[in-house]
């Protein structure tokens, strides 16, 4: 269980959930409900397919360019602290709607790169090397699971959330996570450091 709670909270704050729904919002503005509603089930639905699909295959991506696990560690904490900045800082990039069908923006933009950014990429990959045996991948990939059903319930109650804490309350909390992806991203790439040198 320990697994499981760590592989979730990670997996929670590492898709950047309040961004994820600050920008949902933001491409939403003049959707109905059904279609909020609809766009949530099909994010929701495309990110837990990308998701498990590089936690799947991390191991054979590294061995076909032969990366090691902690050189892609050190990447993939680099990006995410860069991420992490640009969420602090309110620079990170957002989504424009355009005359697109409101639906078509399920998988681009918001399911990638908005919920899986490069930095979730890397961690994804590398989580997905670091288990050991089946029931960890099971355990893990149901964590995984879990944390993007939290986000896409989070998605499909949206309107209910922006009356109750509001855009600014948004921004503040978007803030806040991104202090918490700093520090685990700086965390993963002492990691990845320390198993290079040996220590």
């Amino acid at each position: 269980m320990e697994l499981f709670f760590s592989t979730f909270l990670k997996m929670f704050f590492i898709m950047t959930p309040f961004f994820v729904l600050s920008v949902f919002l933001t491409v939403t503005t003049e959707a109905t409900q059904k279609e909020r509603k609809s766009l949530a089930i099909k994010v929701t639905s495309s990110v837990i397919i990308i998701s498990l699909i590089l936690l799947f295959f991390g191991k054979n991506i590294f061995d076909v360019f032969g990366i090691t696990l902690d050189a892609f560690r050190i990447g993939a904490g680099s990006l995410l602290f860069l991420s992490a900045v640009e969420l602090i800082q309110g620079n990170k990039a957002t989504a424009k709607v355009g005359d697109k069908n409101i639906l078509d923006l399920a998988v681009v933009p918001l399911a990638i790169p908005i919920a899986i950014g490069p930095g979730t990429i890397g961690i994804l990959l590398v989580m997905g090397a670091t288990f050991e045996n089946r029931s960890s991948m099971l355990m893990g990939s149901l964590a995984l699971v879990c944390a993007v059903l939290v986000i896409g319930f989070m998605l499909y109650t949206s309107s209910i959330i922006e009356k109750i804490v509001g855009k600014q309350g948004l921004l503040v909390i978007s803030k806040i996570t991104g202090l918490f992806l700093a520090a685990l991203s700086a965390q993963i790439v002492f990691t990845g450091i320390k198993n290079f040198l040996g220590i």
